[in-house]
């Protein structure tokens, strides 16, 4: 039974499906800040020239009020025009930055909307569980990885750092222009080292919290059996629903019997049992089949009711093989079935008044 409890059984679709309707999904944090942050560096570098001119122009209004009295009116009219500029430089971005964030996540666990996270729950509250969770394992985890990461970008941009700053006793004696252009290829440099890092910090949180999530969610034998018998109903229940149906069927069937105009049989193993209503059918239809018990209650019914039976064994199999119960016989046996009902009809008061 211990090891039935133990948690070695991957997620089934249907936990995975029950943990994202509740807001439980595998999305990493970083990998997110990842993609903003690529985002939001190339929507800057491609807005460069327009947010330059922003400023440009906006310095030289500033420029307008140099020699000027401000009053109420004037710095009314400074404060807009500075906020309609900031805005039309920042929006952009924001917006970018924005639909990258959710990108990011799409691009991790596809759309999703849960309102189960936004339900108040009191066990949120509770303080002893949030002490419990404050101090585990899971917390824990998580606070050295933070330590990592930051300790790897502070090593990182210090020793690059260290490295740029041996060669300032020299760039010093540069020119002013040659001195930027220095400064430029650093800041450069430095850039892609830290998105170089920042890329592989993303892929390994990506992959560690796709790790914890599905082992978080493995579901023990015993799990796996209960979520089956929800999904699918207990085995003995749904068996038991299957003999009802078969019964019922079997009684239906053979209420249908007295109405046939003939049972052709095996003798033993087969019978079948055909009406033909040249008004209202097309064609001969099987009103019941059986083999073996079922076979003999079809000719006992028979029998009691005065319906001929014809041992017929070719036919028989064939008519229980391809036939279905009240389908009418395929046109192959269309010439085999129509001698059989004319040697009945012949033979038997009953096809006299041609039912």
């Amino acid at each position: 039974m211990a090891d039935d409890q133990e948690k070695t059984e991957e997620a089934s679709s249907k936990k995975i499906e029950d943990a994202r309707k509740e807001g439980n999904v595998p999305k990493s944090q970083d990998a997110s800040s990842f993609v903003t942050l690529v985002v939001g560096i190339s929507v800057l570098i491609a807005l460069f020239v327009f947010i330059k001119n922003r400023m440009v122009g906006l310095y030289l209004y500033y420029q307008a009020f140099y020699f000027v009295d401000l009053d109420k009116n004037s710095i009314l009219q400074l404060s807009m025009v500075t906020f309609r500029e900031v805005i039309f430089m920042v929006i952009p971005l924001a917006v970018a930055v924005a639909i990258a964030g959710v990108l990011a996540g799409v691009m991790q666990i596809g759309f999703l909307f849960s309102s189960k996270p936004l339900v108040p729950d009191l066990k949120k509250i509770d303080p002893i569980k949030g002490l419990k969770n404050l101090i585990s394992m899971k917390k824990m985890i998580e606070s050295l990885k933070m330590i990592i990461k930051v300790s790897m970008v502070m090593w990182i941009a210090y020793y690059f750092i260290l490295t740029f700053v041996k060669e300032l006793p020299t760039v010093i004696f540069f020119p002013i222009f040659d001195q930027l252009d220095w400064l430029k290829s650093k800041a450069m440099i430095l850039g892609s080292v830290m998105l170089i890092l920042f890329l592989a910090l993303a892929l390994f949180d990506l992959m560690f919290v796709r790790y914890n999530y599905f082992k978080d969610l493995r579901m023990s034998k015993q799990e796996v059996k209960d979520e089956y018998k929800q999904m699918e109903g207990d085995p003995q229940i749904k068996a038991r629903i299957r003999r009802i149906q078969i019964e019922m069927t079997r009684k239906r069937m053979m209420q249908e019997v007295p109405q046939a105009d003939v049972v052709i049989t095996n003798p033993t193993h087969f019978a079948v049992a055909i009406r033909y209503n040249q008004e209202k059918e097309d064609a001969p239809k099987v009103v019941a089949k059986g083999t073996d018990f079922l076979a003999l209650k079809i000719k006992e019914i028979a029998m009691n009711y005065n319906i001929q039976i014809v041992e017929n064994p070719p036919l028989a199999r064939e008519l229980y093989k391809k036939c279905d119960i009240n389908a009418t016989i395929p046109e192959n046996l269309y010439k085999a079935v129509a001698e059989v009902l004319a040697f009945v009809y012949k033979t038997s008061k009953k096809g006299s008044t041609n039912k």
